[in-house]
């Protein structure tokens, strides 16, 4: 069973997403709310994928983005967010983001998003 750790800056949200993810399967391992928990937690937890909004206190995703890819190049991550425009989304896959969900999210997106990465796989 993947393990998942979920970012983002609203409760409402990881809850949201947790219970998308949990539903489908996968193991959720732990929730951050700001960038700065993203790269401490990704680092002690090791999950699978990281599911990592981009607008957040303290260290906005991008930034947590970048961090997490020079130390864990494998790091596979998945981004979310309202901010769509072209050079928001070129940045995060550049920065080696597998995918980019747009706010708000619906469930068949995550779930669409987890199967293709995790099919790739096997």
């Amino acid at each position: 069973m993947a393990r998942i750790l979920i970012v983002d800056d609203s409760l409402f949200i990881r809850t949201k997403i947790g219970e998308v993810v949990k539903n489908a399967g996968y193991d959720v391992i732990g929730f951050a709310s700001n960038g700065e928990e993203a790269v401490t937690f990704y680092s002690q937890l090791k999950p699978d994928l990281m599911l990592l909004d981009i607008t957040m206190p303290l260290k906005d995703g991008l930034t947590a983005l970048k961090e997490i890819k020079e130390h864990h190049q494998d790091a596979k991550i998945i981004m979310l967010s309202a901010m769509t425009q072209d050079n928001v989304v070129n940045e995060a896959l550049q920065y080696g983001a597998l995918d980019f969900i747009e706010k708000p999210v619906h469930d068949l997106q995550i779930i669409n998003a987890l199967e293709r990465i995790f099919s790739l796989q096997d």
